[in-house]
């Protein structure tokens, strides 16, 4: 993985020390929380319903052992004993003292880590394929470049006021495990005609209250061209976005507003100038991060451990069936992690946990750590015979649900409970919809199933490409949650359809539960998943299992 160089450290220690001073003078009252604002935010400091909040970025979601154990240092010492991944792979900490922050700050460079960029009208933390560098359908490993792209984007003068925030994705898989779809950017790795690597450039999705998906700018970009490119698009939308008006200021309604087309235009011209300014200085650099990238020495040895215990405990055959992906190496696996035991907290991990999972990083999986945008913990590269001592430790620590991809496996923002912006919870809603499904005991005849749940209209939680999209709003007072179904978040990409009026915190999970049975009575057999399901049948019989009811007329006048 990258490791800081010496311009890195202290580019990030001057920003802390820079930072230190400002939480003084705001807490000596030299500053007010208005002015305050605009610093905090660069340093990814939040004021949210009950306290400040910290988000860290964990760049296209790579950790190692040192850096998972310093995550769970901070927890206990300066938060309440957890932290909280995200769908844009960051840990959050919902609990910091201001005067804390610096410290914490210090912290984290001590692990070449930082909370740069993770807020503010900016170029965000650059999510991947959370298999990057693993993944035996994998085109390419997509984190040098995203490295690159942080490199070049950290604090970049151009792109440091922009007219909203501005995330990016990559992926080096046709699988599209990086919803790059949902993105402002999203680039996919392709095969260029000459076997060498090129990028589908997309441009202009996102979601939030006007949800859109992402359009080709580009279908193969060659690799020595993709900074040059990615600067002419931000630099194009820098100029036309719009300022006046925040809810409309994000790249999806500039490209909607003027079309693909002279949005290709604006940007190729833009392109011609950028592209002679680089001068390859950005490949030279490429080279030296992709050496970082090296993966590790694979090691050869049997795998009879590995099915013996498959044949002998049906909970580790369950997990594995679950929870692991195929890898490219022989004799390895790819392991997801569930952060989603029923009836937890999606995406909560304790300092405990976090330990545990440095610790098994550091023994079974070569020190590699990933953190997916699906808020579970991936460790990328396990060698079949060491799963059955793997799961035994997972298992003795919450950690071994196997739930990867099934209902319980639930995306989730923070909602009301944490976030001032949220007009509903999600939180609980998560919860009870797991603990449901599993005291029904039909989790995995469902099959995969992905469920995700937004406390408002801005999405954190993606529920409008959920196979089940669940939206939490206030109806005069009143939590009412929105359904969407047949939403895709993979290399199709597609936004969910609203199945009607809301419902109440009450009705919700048993309205869950009433399209999952409607699902498994419909479907052709167990192999067809719940989307082909929904494509081949439409949205009427589960509108009608929705609402043919003796209280659909009140359900109805309620929302």
């Amino acid at each position: 993985m990258y490791r800081y160089t010496d311009f890195d450290a202290g580019f990030v220690a001057e920003r802390n020390r820079q930072f230190r001073a400002q939480v003084a003078r705001r807490i000596d009252g030299s500053l007010t929380e208005d002015e305050f604002k605009p610093l905090r935010l660069m340093n990814g400091l939040y004021l949210q319903l009950h306290a400040y909040m910290l988000r860290v970025a964990i760049p296209y979601g790579t950790l190692d052992s040192r850096q998972m154990r310093q995550l769970a240092q901070i927890a206990e010492r300066w938060d309440k004993g957890y932290g909280h991944f995200t769908t844009r792979q960051n840990i959050q900490f919902n609990w910091p003292v201001l005067g804390d922050v610096p410290d914490i700050l210090d912290a984290l460079a001590e692990v070449e880590m930082h909370a740069i960029q993770t807020s503010g009208n900016t170029i965000r933390n650059v999510t991947a394929d959370h298999f990057a560098g693993a993944a035996a359908d994998e085109v390419a490993d997509p984190r040098p470049v995203a490295e690159l792209i942080r490199q070049w984007s950290t604090d970049h003068p151009e792109f440091q006021f922009l007219p909203r925030k501005f995330k990016i994705a990559v992926t080096g898989s046709p699988a599209d495990r990086a919803v790059t779809a949902a993105h402002d950017i999203g680039l996919r790795i392709v095969r260029a005609a000459d076997g060498g690597i090129a990028y589908q450039v997309l441009v202009g999705g996102g979601l939030g209250r006007t949800p859109m998906i992402g359009k080709v700018l580009h279908d193969a970009l060659p690799e020595a061209d993709l900074l040059p490119y990615l600067e002419a698009i931000v630099s194009v939308w820098n100029l036309l976005g719009r300022r006046d008006n925040k809810y409309k200021a994000r790249i999806k309604i500039t490209v909607h507003e003027h079309g693909i087309d002279e949005i290709r235009r604006l940007v190729e011209a833009r392109f011609a100038e950028t592209r002679a300014a680089f001068s390859g200085i950005d490949q030279v650099m490429l080279a030296g991060i992709r050496a970082a990238f090296a993966p590790p020495a694979f090691r050869d040895a049997p795998v009879d451990a590995y099915h013996a215990a498959r044949d002998a405990d049906p909970v580790f055959r369950a997990w594995t069936d679950s929870n692991l992906a195929a890898h490219r190496a022989e004799g390895y696996a790819i392991v997801q992690v569930s952060l989603k035991a029923h009836g937890a907290t999606p995406g909560d991990a304790s300092a405990l946990q976090m330990r545990v999972l440095a610790d098994v990083a550091e023994r079974y999986g070569h020190d590699e750590l990933r953190i997916s945008h699906e808020q579970n913990v991936v460790l990328p590269h396990v060698h079949l015979s060491d799963l059955p001592a793997l799961h035994a430790i997972l298992r003795a620590h919450g950690l071994g649900t196997a739930n990867i991809g099934k209902v319980s496996d639930i995306i989730a923002c923070p909602g009301m409970d944490y976030c001032a912006l949220a007009t509903a919870r999600s939180i609980p809603v998560a919860q009870e919809i797991a603990l449901r499904f599993d005291a029904l005991k039909i989790e995995h005849q469902v099959g995969d199933l992905k469920i995700k749940i937004s406390g408002c209209i801005n999405a954190c939680g993606h529920h409008h490409v959920g196979h089940i999209g669940i939206l939490g709003l206030d109806r005069a007072g009143v939590e009412n949650y929105q359904i969407t179904l047949g939403g895709d978040q993979g290399p199709d990409a597609a936004l969910g359809q609203r199945t009607g009026p809301g419902f109440s915190a009450d009705e919700i999970v048993p309205a869950v539960e009433r399209i999952v049975e409607t699902y498994l009575a419909e479907r052709a057999g167990a192999e067809e998943d719940f989307l082909a399901t929904f494509r081949r049948i439409g949205m009427a019989p589960f509108k009608a299992a929705l609402y043919d009811a003796p209280d659909k007329e009140a359900r109805a006048d309620a929302a």
